[in-house]
């Protein structure tokens, strides 16, 4: 490996090498956990108190113990990245919490201690032509997790439906992969959010379309408001996705990229059209401003 990530396991901060969990951990066991991925924009986490609420809510709906406030998280966070070696970039963090160690057993009275893993490795942004090109991203076949199955409104360890999707995407030359839900509607990409562009208003799918609430799409309505471009929720099929005028994906590592091309269609003029550059600099500007 060569990520050159600095771990903080329960306390313990170490290199790569030496950051180890317990092979008992049901995190490891039976994926039983939640994480939150940020990134920090001049050394300070972004969205700290977003990523926090939604950590909290996460944990809450796989009833989850969090038995730290987010001032303690903060700080933890705060050793890891001073432990270490960002050469004075911007760092990502991704910071787990599990049910911890146990017996082999479903039975959450096994798991008293949580475990708390955070990892800081330097952040590595999406290649400039990324956003000044936009990306093609496909249509995966994978349906994304019903709601009453394993809801996607929790950010669980639990990632086995993105895995499938995103190896699909991979396997044929995609950026990101698409989802759709049990309905066939467009949910999300499987690391990131999506939006399209109709008449100057960019369109998400709302929650109810079965989605991780993305901080980054989360944020976008504010940035939206705060530059007068009307930012809303709305349920897409695949047809107001390819006669959409422009498409962008957002995530807390990316930002917001402009998509291009999906599966072999071209969408909008098949250049980043106006809207998302738009927001991707009001997002930016925020971001470095805070």
């Amino acid at each position: 490996m060569s990520m050159s990530a600095t771990v903080n396991v329960n306390g313990r901060i170490t290199g790569e090498r030496d950051a180890v969990v317990s092979v008992f951990d049901h995190g490891f066991l039976y994926g039983e956990g939640i994480y939150e991925t940020m990134r920090t924009y001049h050394g300070r986490p972004f969205l700290y108190e977003r990523h926090m609420r939604r950590l909290r809510n996460s944990a809450r709906m796989i009833v989850l113990e969090v038995p730290f406030t987010d001032a303690d998280l903060g700080s933890r966070i705060r050793d890891t990245m001073a432990a270490s070696d960002l050469n004075g970039g911007e760092a990502y963090i991704r910071l787990l919490v599990t049910r911890g160690v146990g017996e082999l057993t479903y039975d959450p009275q096994a798991t008293p201690t949580p475990s708390v893993i955070i990892i800081v490795k330097p952040q590595v942004d999406p290649a400039p032509d990324a956003y000044a090109r936009g990306v093609r991203v496909v249509i995966v076949d994978v349906v994304r997790n019903h709601p009453d199955t394993v809801n996607p409104a929790i950010k669980s360890n639990n990632l086995l439906n993105n895995a499938l999707a995103a190896q699909q995407a991979i396997r044929r030359g995609g950026f990101e992969g698409i989802m759709r839900n049990y309905r066939g509607e467009l949910s999300e990409c499987t690391t990131s959010n999506l939006f399209i562009v109709k008449h100057g208003t960019a369109l998400t799918p709302p929650l109810e379309s079965g989605l991780l609430p993305g901080i980054t799409r989360e944020f976008l309505f504010d940035v939206g408001g705060a530059i007068g471009i009307d930012v809303r929720e709305q349920a897409l099929r695949d047809e107001d996705l390819f006669s959409a005028d422009e498409a962008f994906l957002t995530s807390t590592t990316r930002e917001a990229v402009p998509i291009v091309k999906v599966d072999d269609r071209t969408i909008g003029s098949g250049l980043p059209g106006s809207v998302t550059k738009k927001l991707l600099e009001g997002f930016r500007r925020r971001a470095h401003a805070d």
